[in-house]
């Protein structure tokens, strides 16, 4: 009779362990979720504002109360940042660019990672590291001697300016290479015996195999064109030469000298609309191309 009443009250015992190992796991996932909640409404809500700003009215914008939501929706803000900023040109100037340094970046990264991948040269590994080493260096740095190089070209207020000192980023031929060192050799010495040429086993072979790569560095690459502020800025002073980054500095004024801050927020959602679409859809590959590569956050 004891030992059953003893069996009995461990039962007991255990059930309230587990109810309260239960209700202690509940709690914890309420943390969790409320806790990421408020992050993402502490991320987002700047986000919302600017959209319901673009959309009010002056008057209403200037209101001392905030309001949450427009009294008047006013899409033609949209119609008027457009041509207040000339967001036609800055477009024009910014896909342009983006496309030309995009393009001549990947040709240079992709034969300088297979170079680093498969060729064997003296030298090879001192430099690659040396190359790997440039990363360790402010950016900045580059800044100054890139202007002094370009105001010495007199290549201010040009293209060039925008698209050379770009177009080889140590970080892509590293991620690319590693993707390269993937590929089993043995396909390589396989080409090499069918009288294959290393141009011909890139482009028929080692491409198609890293594309997910490529097509993550060519994303990457558009949207650093479309972010880039700070280069633009010290050698574009010319209107029609400006990118949208630098474009819309400055755009909104009235003729009081007052900065229409709807117009101004219309315009910066018009900027920042492509780059969250190409986020959205694309990011997949983003992801894709550098979990290949074997590098980790």
């Amino acid at each position: 009779m004891s030992n059953e009443s003893n069996r009995v009250m461990q039962a007991r015992d255990l059930q309230k362990v587990s109810v309260a190992s239960r209700a202690m796991q509940i709690l914890g996932k309420i943390g969790t979720y409320a806790f990421l909640l408020v992050m993402a409404l502490i991320v987002l809500f700047p986000f919302y504002w600017m959209i319901i700003s673009s959309l009010k009215t002056e008057n209403e914008y200037n209101l001392t109360t905030p309001t949450f939501w427009p009294q008047v929706i006013m899409f033609s803000n949209y119609i008027d940042a457009f041509n207040a900023a000339n967001l036609g040109i800055l477009f024009r100037n910014t896909l342009f660019v983006g496309i030309v340094s995009t393009l001549a970046s990947l040709v240079i990264t992709v034969l300088s990672a297979f170079a680093f991948a498969r060729l064997e040269f003296k030298g090879k590994e001192a430099l690659f590291g040396l190359l790997l080493a440039t990363m360790m260096i402010p950016g900045e740095l580059f800044t100054i001697t890139n202007y002094v190089t370009m105001t010495w070209l007199n290549w201010l207020d040009t293209f060039e300016a925008l698209i050379i000192p770009f177009l080889v980023s140590v970080f892509y031929i590293y991620l690319l290479r590693q993707n390269f060192m993937q590929i089993p050799n043995e396909l390589y010495l396989a080409a090499k015996v069918d009288g294959c040429s290393d141009i011909k086993y890139l482009w028929k072979v080692m491409i198609p195999m890293v594309m997910p790569t490529l097509i993550s560095i060519t994303i990457l690459k558009m949207m650093g064109a479309w972010n880039s502020y700070v280069w633009p800025n010290l050698v574009i002073s010319d209107p029609n030469m400006k990118l949208v980054s630098i474009g819309i500095r400055g755009a909104f004024i009235d003729a009081a000298g007052r900065t229409v801050y709807t117009q101004q927020m219309a315009g910066v959602v018009i900027v920042s609309a492509p780059l969250f679409l190409v986020f959205l859809f694309l990011r997949k590959y983003i992801m894709s191309g550098v979990s290949r590569s074997g590098i980790k956050g």
